[in-house]
């Protein structure tokens, strides 16, 4: 699903989209400038923020999906009991999670659970997190019969 009008999303995934923008702005993007926000819907209808945080190292830099979702698990949120994640970049076309941050959804989210994409210019795409990664690496890999 595509649209040019963040209008014509549900009026809870504009607010979640707003608030996406809202945490894109204390993005910590020293290296890239590339500034990502994040805003995760949990079940009680609490807003948990997430931005990207570079390193100069890079390889410990935090995207902001992961940023939102570890959060909200150490705010005492439950894996599974998420309800929505809105995403926002300056980007061409609505960006996507990187694949780290899809692997992290898979784990910490139910599969079916909306995943709004969107970019500075209100275009956006819903998916869900199983769509989003088909055939993932999951819990239930590790389990023996």
């Amino acid at each position: 699903m595509t649209s040019t009008s963040i209008g014509e999303l549900s009026p809870v995934w504009q607010q979640l989209m707003q608030q996406a923008i809202e945490a894109r702005s204390r993005a910590y993007v020293p290296y890239s400038n590339f500034q990502v926000g994040a805003a995760l819907l949990d079940a009680e209808g609490g807003v948990h923020f997430g931005c990207n945080v570079e390193n100069a190292a890079y390889s410990p830099t935090n995207c902001a999906e992961r940023t939102a979702l570890f959060r909200a698990i150490a705010d005492g949120h439950q894996a599974g009991s998420f309800e929505a994640i809105a995403v926002v970049g300056d980007t061409d076309t609505p960006i996507t999670p990187c694949g780290v941050c899809r692997q992290v959804l898979v784990e910490l989210c139910p599969p079916d659970m909306p995943v709004i994409m969107s970019n500075m210019k209100g275009e956006w795409r819903v998916s869900t997190v199983a769509e989003l990664l088909p055939g993932a690496f999951s819990a239930d890999a590790l389990t023996k019969a």
